[in-house]
Protein backbone atom coordinates (compact mmCIF):
# COMPACT_ATOMS: atom_id res chain seq x y z
CA UNK A 1 0.00 0.00 0.00
CA UNK A 2 1.38 3.39 -1.02
CA UNK A 3 1.43 6.02 1.71
CA UNK A 4 0.07 9.46 0.91
CA UNK A 5 1.56 12.65 2.35
CA UNK A 6 -0.36 15.88 2.65
CA UNK A 7 1.85 18.91 2.02
CA UNK A 8 0.52 21.99 3.81
CA UNK A 9 1.63 25.61 3.95
CA UNK A 10 3.89 26.26 6.98
CA UNK A 11 3.89 29.26 9.28
CA UNK A 12 4.58 32.38 7.15
CA UNK A 13 4.04 34.97 9.86
CA UNK A 14 0.96 37.12 10.12
CA UNK A 15 0.02 36.77 6.46
CA UNK A 16 -3.33 35.21 5.46
CA UNK A 17 -4.99 34.61 2.09
CA UNK A 18 -1.68 34.89 0.24
CA UNK A 19 -1.93 34.28 -3.54
CA UNK A 20 0.01 31.54 -5.31
CA UNK A 21 1.90 33.09 -8.21
CA UNK A 22 3.77 30.07 -9.56
CA UNK A 23 3.58 26.27 -9.37
CA UNK A 24 6.83 24.48 -10.19
CA UNK A 25 5.64 20.83 -10.23
CA UNK A 26 2.95 18.84 -12.01
CA UNK A 27 1.05 15.62 -11.31
CA UNK A 28 3.35 12.67 -11.83
CA UNK A 29 6.58 14.53 -11.08
CA UNK A 30 9.10 12.78 -8.85
CA UNK A 31 10.49 15.20 -6.28
CA UNK A 32 13.05 15.07 -3.50
CA UNK A 33 13.31 16.96 -0.24
CA UNK A 34 13.77 20.72 -0.78
CA UNK A 35 12.45 20.65 -4.35
CA UNK A 36 10.81 24.09 -4.91
CA UNK A 37 7.10 23.30 -5.13
CA UNK A 38 5.53 26.73 -5.63
CA UNK A 39 5.87 30.45 -4.96
CA UNK A 40 3.52 32.63 -2.92
CA UNK A 41 3.58 36.39 -2.84
CA UNK A 42 2.65 38.49 0.18
CA UNK A 43 2.74 42.29 0.32
CA UNK A 44 6.31 42.09 1.64
CA UNK A 45 7.97 39.07 0.08
CA UNK A 46 7.85 36.39 -2.58
CA UNK A 47 8.42 33.01 -0.96
CA UNK A 48 9.40 29.71 -2.53
CA UNK A 49 7.98 26.73 -0.66
CA UNK A 50 10.27 23.66 -0.84
CA UNK A 51 9.13 20.09 -0.29
CA UNK A 52 9.66 18.52 3.15
CA UNK A 53 9.43 15.02 1.70
CA UNK A 54 10.35 12.89 -1.28
CA UNK A 55 7.80 11.21 -3.52
CA UNK A 56 5.60 11.56 -6.58
CA UNK A 57 3.03 14.31 -6.99
CA UNK A 58 -0.33 12.56 -6.80
CA UNK A 59 -2.75 15.48 -6.65
CA UNK A 60 -2.55 19.29 -6.73
CA UNK A 61 -5.00 20.98 -4.36
CA UNK A 62 -4.24 24.50 -5.59
CA UNK A 63 -3.75 26.49 -8.80
CA UNK A 64 -2.10 29.78 -9.74
CA UNK A 65 -4.19 32.51 -8.13
CA UNK A 66 -5.41 30.38 -5.22
CA UNK A 67 -5.34 32.14 -1.85
CA UNK A 68 -3.67 30.11 0.91
CA UNK A 69 -2.91 30.53 4.60
CA UNK A 70 -0.95 28.55 7.19
CA UNK A 71 -2.22 24.96 7.19
CA UNK A 72 -3.76 25.08 3.69
CA UNK A 73 -3.30 21.77 1.86
CA UNK A 74 -1.11 22.38 -1.19
CA UNK A 75 -0.75 18.91 -2.72
CA UNK A 76 -0.66 15.20 -1.98
CA UNK A 77 2.41 13.04 -2.57
CA UNK A 78 2.87 9.33 -2.91
CA UNK A 79 5.65 8.61 -0.45
CA UNK A 80 9.01 7.92 -2.05
CA UNK A 81 12.50 7.06 -0.91
CA UNK A 82 14.58 9.66 -2.72
CA UNK A 83 15.91 10.87 0.61
CA UNK A 84 17.04 9.07 3.71
CA UNK A 85 15.14 11.46 5.90
CA UNK A 86 11.67 10.47 7.08
CA UNK A 87 8.96 12.45 5.30
CA UNK A 88 7.29 15.21 7.27
CA UNK A 89 3.53 15.50 7.45
CA UNK A 90 3.63 19.27 7.82
CA UNK A 91 6.11 21.98 6.91
CA UNK A 92 7.26 24.42 9.55
CA UNK A 93 9.80 27.17 9.05
CA UNK A 94 10.58 30.83 9.51
CA UNK A 95 10.69 32.89 6.30
CA UNK A 96 14.17 33.85 5.13
CA UNK A 97 15.96 35.29 2.11
CA UNK A 98 16.03 33.31 -1.14
CA UNK A 99 19.11 31.88 -2.81
CA UNK A 100 17.92 33.29 -6.11
CA UNK A 101 17.53 36.89 -5.05
CA UNK A 102 19.32 37.35 -1.75
CA UNK A 103 21.48 34.28 -1.51
CA UNK A 104 20.48 32.34 1.59
CA UNK A 105 17.92 29.91 2.94
CA UNK A 106 16.77 29.78 6.56
CA UNK A 107 16.65 26.30 8.01
CA UNK A 108 14.13 25.23 10.60
CA UNK A 109 11.75 22.38 11.36
CA UNK A 110 10.98 19.97 8.55
CA UNK A 111 11.48 22.47 5.75
CA UNK A 112 12.50 25.97 4.89
CA UNK A 113 10.92 28.80 2.95
CA UNK A 114 13.00 30.72 0.44
CA UNK A 115 12.02 34.37 0.41
CA UNK A 116 12.52 37.05 -2.22
CA UNK A 117 12.22 40.47 -0.62
CA UNK A 118 9.33 42.52 -1.94
CA UNK A 119 8.32 45.99 -0.79
CA UNK A 120 4.77 47.21 -0.75
CA UNK A 121 3.63 47.39 -4.39
CA UNK A 122 2.86 50.69 -6.00
CA UNK A 123 -0.50 49.73 -7.40
CA UNK A 124 -1.46 47.73 -10.47
CA UNK A 125 1.43 45.83 -11.98
CA UNK A 126 1.84 43.84 -15.18
CA UNK A 127 2.47 40.30 -13.97
CA UNK A 128 2.05 38.44 -17.22
CA UNK A 129 -1.32 36.97 -16.27
CA UNK A 130 -0.55 36.43 -12.58
CA UNK A 131 -2.87 37.97 -10.01
CA UNK A 132 -2.22 41.53 -8.94
CA UNK A 133 -0.95 41.76 -5.39
CA UNK A 134 -1.42 44.84 -3.28
CA UNK A 135 -1.89 45.82 0.31
CA UNK A 136 -5.65 45.49 -0.25
CA UNK A 137 -7.58 42.31 0.53
CA UNK A 138 -9.78 41.31 -2.40
CA UNK A 139 -11.20 38.24 -4.09
CA UNK A 140 -9.80 37.06 -7.45
CA UNK A 141 -12.90 38.36 -9.25
CA UNK A 142 -12.47 41.83 -7.73
CA UNK A 143 -8.77 41.82 -8.64
CA UNK A 144 -9.69 40.81 -12.20
CA UNK A 145 -12.15 43.71 -12.38
CA UNK A 146 -9.50 46.10 -11.08
CA UNK A 147 -7.02 44.90 -13.70
CA UNK A 148 -9.60 45.30 -16.45
CA UNK A 149 -10.38 48.87 -15.40
CA UNK A 150 -6.74 49.77 -14.67
CA UNK A 151 -7.46 50.53 -11.01
CA UNK A 152 -4.64 50.17 -8.42
CA UNK A 153 -6.32 48.31 -5.54
CA UNK A 154 -4.05 50.09 -3.07
CA UNK A 155 -5.92 53.32 -3.87
CA UNK A 156 -9.41 51.88 -3.38
CA UNK A 157 -11.16 52.54 -0.06
CA UNK A 158 -12.48 49.16 1.20
CA UNK A 159 -15.94 48.74 2.69
CA UNK A 160 -15.98 44.99 3.26
CA UNK A 161 -15.33 43.10 6.48
CA UNK A 162 -11.74 43.27 7.78
CA UNK A 163 -10.78 45.81 5.14
CA UNK A 164 -11.73 43.72 2.11
CA UNK A 165 -12.22 45.53 -1.20
CA UNK A 166 -15.59 44.75 -2.79
CA UNK A 167 -16.84 44.96 -6.39
CA UNK A 168 -18.77 48.15 -5.61
CA UNK A 169 -15.66 49.74 -4.05
CA UNK A 170 -13.78 49.41 -7.34
CA UNK A 171 -16.62 50.87 -9.42
CA UNK A 172 -17.14 53.69 -6.91
CA UNK A 173 -13.45 54.52 -7.12
CA UNK A 174 -13.64 54.72 -10.92
CA UNK A 175 -16.66 57.06 -10.72
CA UNK A 176 -14.88 59.24 -8.18
CA UNK A 177 -11.73 59.54 -10.28
CA UNK A 178 -13.64 60.18 -13.49
CA UNK A 179 -15.70 62.88 -11.79
CA UNK A 180 -12.71 64.56 -10.20
CA UNK A 181 -10.76 67.40 -11.76
CA UNK A 182 -7.60 66.15 -10.07
CA UNK A 183 -6.36 62.83 -11.40
CA UNK A 184 -3.83 60.67 -9.53
CA UNK A 185 -0.17 61.13 -10.56
CA UNK A 186 -0.15 57.75 -12.32
CA UNK A 187 -2.93 58.96 -14.63
CA UNK A 188 -1.22 62.17 -15.74
CA UNK A 189 2.46 61.23 -15.74
CA UNK A 190 3.74 60.96 -19.33
CA UNK A 191 5.39 57.76 -20.47
CA UNK A 192 9.18 57.72 -20.62
CA UNK A 193 10.59 58.17 -24.13
CA UNK A 194 11.83 55.13 -26.01
CA UNK A 195 15.07 55.18 -27.93
CA UNK A 196 16.98 52.88 -30.26
CA UNK A 197 20.28 53.13 -28.40
CA UNK A 198 22.12 50.72 -30.70
CA UNK A 199 21.97 53.10 -33.63
CA UNK A 200 24.24 55.46 -31.69
CA UNK A 201 26.86 52.85 -30.79
CA UNK A 202 27.55 49.60 -28.95
CA UNK A 203 25.48 48.88 -25.86
CA UNK A 204 25.12 46.21 -23.19
CA UNK A 205 21.81 45.36 -21.50
CA UNK A 206 22.32 44.48 -17.81
CA UNK A 207 19.25 43.03 -16.06
CA UNK A 208 18.36 44.56 -12.69
CA UNK A 209 18.34 42.28 -9.68
CA UNK A 210 15.00 41.44 -8.10
CA UNK A 211 15.79 43.73 -5.15
CA UNK A 212 16.72 46.61 -7.48
CA UNK A 213 13.48 46.20 -9.42
CA UNK A 214 11.18 46.20 -6.41
CA UNK A 215 13.15 48.91 -4.62
CA UNK A 216 12.89 51.15 -7.67
CA UNK A 217 9.12 50.64 -7.88
CA UNK A 218 8.74 51.28 -4.16
CA UNK A 219 10.82 54.46 -4.22
CA UNK A 220 8.92 55.77 -7.24
CA UNK A 221 5.64 55.25 -5.43
CA UNK A 222 6.93 56.96 -2.28
CA UNK A 223 8.31 59.94 -4.20
CA UNK A 224 5.12 60.39 -6.22
CA UNK A 225 2.63 60.00 -3.37
CA UNK A 226 4.39 61.64 -0.39
CA UNK A 227 4.91 65.44 -0.37
CA UNK A 228 8.61 65.42 0.50
CA UNK A 229 10.45 68.33 2.12
CA UNK A 230 14.09 68.12 3.25
CA UNK A 231 15.82 70.10 6.01
CA UNK A 232 19.60 70.47 6.24
CA UNK A 233 21.80 71.07 9.29
CA UNK A 234 25.26 70.40 10.69
CA UNK A 235 26.31 68.69 13.90
CA UNK A 236 29.60 69.15 15.70
CA UNK A 237 30.76 65.55 16.22
CA UNK A 238 34.32 66.32 17.33
CA UNK A 239 33.77 64.94 20.84
CA UNK A 240 31.54 62.11 19.58
CA UNK A 241 34.29 60.98 17.18
CA UNK A 242 36.88 61.06 19.97
CA UNK A 243 34.56 59.07 22.24
CA UNK A 244 33.84 56.55 19.49
CA UNK A 245 37.53 55.95 18.78
CA UNK A 246 38.32 55.56 22.49
CA UNK A 247 35.58 52.97 22.96
CA UNK A 248 36.67 51.03 19.88
CA UNK A 249 40.23 51.03 21.20
CA UNK A 250 39.07 49.39 24.42
CA UNK A 251 36.98 46.57 22.92
CA UNK A 252 38.46 43.44 21.42
CA UNK A 253 38.68 42.61 17.74
CA UNK A 254 35.73 40.21 18.04
CA UNK A 255 33.42 42.90 19.41
CA UNK A 256 31.24 45.09 17.21
CA UNK A 257 32.71 48.52 16.62
CA UNK A 258 30.85 51.66 17.59
CA UNK A 259 30.07 53.55 14.38
CA UNK A 260 28.64 56.96 13.67
CA UNK A 261 25.57 55.25 12.22
CA UNK A 262 24.89 53.50 15.54
CA UNK A 263 25.19 56.88 17.28
CA UNK A 264 22.78 58.37 14.72
CA UNK A 265 20.32 55.51 15.32
CA UNK A 266 20.27 56.23 19.05
CA UNK A 267 19.88 59.97 18.39
CA UNK A 268 16.95 59.28 16.05
CA UNK A 269 15.31 57.10 18.70
CA UNK A 270 15.58 59.81 21.35
CA UNK A 271 14.28 62.41 18.89
CA UNK A 272 11.23 60.24 18.15
CA UNK A 273 10.59 60.00 21.87
CA UNK A 274 10.73 63.80 22.24
CA UNK A 275 8.74 64.50 19.06
CA UNK A 276 6.23 61.59 18.85
CA UNK A 277 4.40 62.96 15.79
CA UNK A 278 7.38 61.80 13.72
CA UNK A 279 6.76 58.30 15.11
CA UNK A 280 3.54 57.83 13.17
CA UNK A 281 2.09 56.68 9.87
CA UNK A 282 -0.38 58.54 7.66
CA UNK A 283 -3.73 56.76 7.26
CA UNK A 284 -6.04 58.87 5.08
CA UNK A 285 -7.93 60.96 7.66
CA UNK A 286 -5.95 59.88 10.75
CA UNK A 287 -2.45 59.27 12.11
CA UNK A 288 -1.30 55.98 13.58
CA UNK A 289 0.84 56.97 16.58
CA UNK A 290 3.27 54.23 17.59
CA UNK A 291 4.22 53.46 21.18
CA UNK A 292 7.38 51.62 20.18
CA UNK A 293 10.60 52.90 18.63
CA UNK A 294 12.20 50.69 15.97
CA UNK A 295 14.85 52.17 13.67
CA UNK A 296 15.78 50.98 10.18
CA UNK A 297 19.18 51.58 8.62
CA UNK A 298 20.16 51.33 4.97
CA UNK A 299 22.63 48.62 3.92
CA UNK A 300 24.17 48.56 0.45
CA UNK A 301 24.45 44.96 -0.74
CA UNK A 302 25.64 43.54 -4.07
CA UNK A 303 21.98 42.81 -4.91
CA UNK A 304 20.74 46.26 -3.97
CA UNK A 305 19.69 48.41 -1.01
CA UNK A 306 17.92 46.80 1.97
CA UNK A 307 16.77 48.31 5.28
CA UNK A 308 16.95 46.00 8.33
CA UNK A 309 15.32 47.21 11.54
CA UNK A 310 16.66 47.38 15.11
CA UNK A 311 13.87 47.17 17.68
CA UNK A 312 13.33 49.18 20.88
CA UNK A 313 16.30 51.47 20.21
CA UNK A 314 15.15 53.89 22.92
CA UNK A 315 15.76 51.16 25.52
CA UNK A 316 19.19 50.07 24.30
CA UNK A 317 22.67 51.45 24.79
CA UNK A 318 25.11 52.36 22.04
CA UNK A 319 27.12 49.14 22.31
CA UNK A 320 24.00 46.97 22.10
CA UNK A 321 22.75 48.93 19.09
CA UNK A 322 26.16 48.63 17.42
CA UNK A 323 26.20 44.86 18.01
CA UNK A 324 22.72 44.35 16.57
CA UNK A 325 23.52 46.62 13.67
CA UNK A 326 26.64 44.60 12.84
CA UNK A 327 24.73 41.32 13.03
CA UNK A 328 21.93 42.58 10.79
CA UNK A 329 24.38 44.13 8.32
CA UNK A 330 26.23 40.80 8.08
CA UNK A 331 22.93 39.01 7.44
CA UNK A 332 22.07 41.56 4.76
CA UNK A 333 25.42 41.19 3.00
CA UNK A 334 25.10 37.41 3.20
CA UNK A 335 21.55 37.47 1.86
CA UNK A 336 20.11 36.01 5.06
CA UNK A 337 17.61 38.68 6.14
CA UNK A 338 14.10 37.44 6.86
CA UNK A 339 11.00 39.57 6.18
CA UNK A 340 10.70 40.11 9.94
CA UNK A 341 14.16 41.69 9.98
CA UNK A 342 12.91 44.45 7.66
CA UNK A 343 9.47 45.20 9.11
CA UNK A 344 8.14 47.55 11.77
CA UNK A 345 10.48 50.50 11.30
CA UNK A 346 9.41 53.91 12.67
CA UNK A 347 12.11 55.97 10.93
CA UNK A 348 15.12 55.09 8.78
CA UNK A 349 18.74 56.25 8.91
CA UNK A 350 20.80 56.49 5.72
CA UNK A 351 24.47 57.44 5.86
CA UNK A 352 26.87 58.15 2.99
CA UNK A 353 29.69 58.97 5.38
CA UNK A 354 31.74 56.02 4.21
CA UNK A 355 31.45 57.18 0.59
CA UNK A 356 31.42 60.97 0.76
CA UNK A 357 29.28 63.93 -0.09
CA UNK A 358 28.11 66.98 1.79
CA UNK A 359 24.38 66.29 1.71
CA UNK A 360 21.53 64.55 -0.08
CA UNK A 361 17.74 64.25 0.00
CA UNK A 362 16.81 60.68 1.01
CA UNK A 363 13.39 59.34 -0.01
CA UNK A 364 11.01 58.42 2.81
CA UNK A 365 10.54 54.71 3.39
CA UNK A 366 6.73 54.50 3.58
CA UNK A 367 4.76 53.99 5.75
CA UNK A 368 7.28 55.95 7.82
CA UNK A 369 6.97 59.75 7.72
CA UNK A 370 10.65 60.76 7.91
CA UNK A 371 14.16 59.60 7.11
CA UNK A 372 17.42 60.86 8.62
CA UNK A 373 20.45 61.17 6.35
CA UNK A 374 24.11 61.91 6.99
CA UNK A 375 27.07 62.78 4.76
CA UNK A 376 30.78 62.68 5.53
CA UNK A 377 32.14 64.65 8.49
CA UNK A 378 34.75 67.24 7.53
CA UNK A 379 37.04 69.50 9.51
CA UNK A 380 35.88 73.12 9.47
CA UNK A 381 36.99 76.31 11.15
CA UNK A 382 34.26 77.15 13.68
CA UNK A 383 34.11 80.42 15.60
CA UNK A 384 33.89 79.83 19.36
CA UNK A 385 33.44 83.46 20.38
CA UNK A 386 37.09 84.35 20.59
CA UNK A 387 38.68 82.55 17.69
CA UNK A 388 38.32 79.87 15.04
CA UNK A 389 38.76 76.26 16.13
CA UNK A 390 39.05 73.11 14.00
CA UNK A 391 35.90 71.04 14.52
CA UNK A 392 34.54 67.89 12.92
CA UNK A 393 31.22 68.89 11.35
CA UNK A 394 28.73 66.27 10.16
CA UNK A 395 26.12 67.31 7.53
CA UNK A 396 22.73 65.85 8.42
CA UNK A 397 19.41 65.95 6.57
CA UNK A 398 15.82 65.09 7.38
CA UNK A 399 13.26 64.32 4.67
CA UNK A 400 9.70 64.47 6.02
CA UNK A 401 6.08 64.05 5.00
CA UNK A 402 4.38 67.46 4.84
CA UNK A 403 0.97 65.85 5.38
CA UNK A 404 2.05 64.87 8.89
CA UNK A 405 4.52 67.51 10.11
CA UNK A 406 5.56 71.03 9.15
CA UNK A 407 8.85 72.88 8.71
CA UNK A 408 9.01 74.18 12.28
CA UNK A 409 8.62 70.69 13.75
CA UNK A 410 11.20 69.29 11.31
CA UNK A 411 13.72 72.01 12.18
CA UNK A 412 13.28 71.28 15.88
CA UNK A 413 13.62 67.54 15.32
CA UNK A 414 16.82 67.89 13.29
CA UNK A 415 18.19 70.51 15.69
CA UNK A 416 17.61 68.13 18.59
CA UNK A 417 19.52 65.39 16.75
CA UNK A 418 22.39 67.84 16.19
CA UNK A 419 22.38 68.76 19.89
CA UNK A 420 22.60 65.10 20.90
CA UNK A 421 25.50 64.51 18.51
CA UNK A 422 27.28 67.61 19.84
CA UNK A 423 27.22 66.24 23.40
CA UNK A 424 26.70 62.50 23.91
CA UNK A 425 26.18 63.06 27.64
CA UNK A 426 22.63 64.10 26.73
CA UNK A 427 21.97 60.46 25.78
CA UNK A 428 21.83 59.68 29.50
CA UNK A 429 19.25 62.38 30.34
Amino acid sequence: MVDSIEIVLPDIGDYKDVPIVEINVAIGDDIVIDTPLLSIESDKATMEVPSPAAGKVKQLMIEVGSLVSQGSILMILEAGSASGDSPAQEMSAEPASSEKDVGAVAQGGAASIKVRERPEPSGLEDRGGRPEVSQAHASPSVRALARELGVPLALVVPSGAKGRVLHDDVTSHVKQVMGSTQLPPSAIAPALPKADYEKFGAIERVPLSRIQQITGANLSRNWNTIPHVTNFDKADVTDAEAFRKNINGEVGEASAKLTMVSILIKAAALALKKYPRFNSSFDQDALILKKYIHIGFAVDTPKGLVVPVIRDCDKKGLIEIASEMRALADKALGGQLSPGDMQGGCISVSSLGGVGGHGFTPIINAPEVAILGAGRAVTEAVWDGSGFQPRQMLPITLSWDHRVVDGVAAARFLGFVATLLNDLRRYAL
